[in-house]
């Protein structure tokens, strides 16, 4: 009985292995780069990574990403220069742009459609609008010798606070444990695909059932209505607290949006405000072709296409590339 416990344990111990270098050698396990909040409080990548992003089990999407001294996911250095033209794209993981090879990027599309501008991609996942009004601010010197700064923005859930603080929460994932468990490429790969997502599922379920819970009734249609006006309200709440309380600068920033999925009050309020956006709801409405990847809502190589022509488009109108 020993023996076969020992020998089982053995085989085990050499599967494992062979699955790990398995995962490595076709490599299918994603490269996480490392977190780290700065001496401004801003939340970034550690500068000067480079890696591959995989997504899906069988490599569905595998980019290059490459993040440069600023900490961002760049082909270029950020060198703003009161001589040179400069537009800086500021977002979440959407201008982030993992899911695409770093020298292909939004950026770069913009690039080759006005070549003599420089593009600036401060993306990083999870960013939310005080996130990219509190980066402005910190960097404020670097960004003042910029031209033009336009940031992507969700309504539904990037204006869900009114005021920046550090979010934990990311940075937990540097703890040295997570450090460690990050190391094993096979782990990895069995989180992103999913494998480890049943034992999960299990625990929050048995950690629920020894918490109280008290039967929840539907909501009334007016019920319903009444709490999305009030999350609007809040939302452009906090969405003019962050613009004053930066000093939201109308004629140098311009938002990226999609008017299918923002709320017609923040809309209106934009145009009635002399806030500038881009809306390319009508780019994607009229493409014959998909927009997004496969397996979730980032845009894929057609959909960064499309943003970079509406970015192009609007810049050129605006004469905003002139000196």
């Amino acid at each position: 009985m020993k023996k076969l416990i020992l020998k089982s344990a053995l085989y085990v111990f050499l599967v494992l292995i062979s699955l790990e270098l398995l995962v490595r050698v076709f490599h299918l396990g994603k490269d996480t780069p490392t977190r780290i909040l700065d001496e401004y409080k801003v939340e970034k990548w550690m500068p000067n990574q480079n890696g591959f992003s995989v997504t899906g089990n069988r490599r569905q999407n595998f980019s290059e990403y490459h993040i440069n001294n600023s900490g961002y996911n760049s082909y270029r250095e950020f060198t703003p220069t009161k001589d040179n033209i400069e537009v800086a794209l500021v977002g979440d993981s959407f201008i982030e742009g993992f899911h695409q090879n770093y020298y292909n990027s939004i950026g770069k599309k913009v690039e080759k459609s006005i070549p003599e501008i420089e593009v600036y991609e401060y993306g990083y996942a999870g960013y939310d609008f005080a996130d990219q009004l509190h980066l402005i601010n910190a960097y404020k010197e670097q960004f003042e010798a910029i031209d033009h700064i336009i940031l992507g923005i969700k309504f539904s859930n990037d204006l869900t606070r009114g005021e920046y603080k550090v979010v934990t929460g990311r940075l937990a994932l540097e703890s040295p444990m997570n450090r460690l468990l990050k190391k094993s490429k096979l782990l990895v790969y069995c989180k992103s695909i999913g494998i480890l997502d049943p034992p999960q599922r299990l625990f929050y379920r048995l950690m629920n059932i020894l918490k109280p819970t008290s039967k929840k009734q539907d909501a009334s249609e007016e019920e319903i209505l009444r709490i999305k006006k009030e999350k609007e309200n809040k939302y452009l709440a906090n969405f003019n607290n962050l613009a004053n309380t930066y000093g939201y600068d109308k004629n140098r920033f311009t938002l990226l949006l999609d008017s299918r999925i923002t709320s017609n009050l923040f809309i209106s309020y934009l145009e009635e405000n002399d806030y500038n956006y881009i809306d390319f709801s009508e780019y994607f409405e009229e493409s014959d072709h998909s927009t997004t990847l496969i397996y979730d809502r980032h845009w894929n190589n057609h959909g960064r296409d499309l943003i970079a022509k509406a970015i192009s488009k609007y810049l050129k109108e605006k004469e905003l590339i002139k000196k």
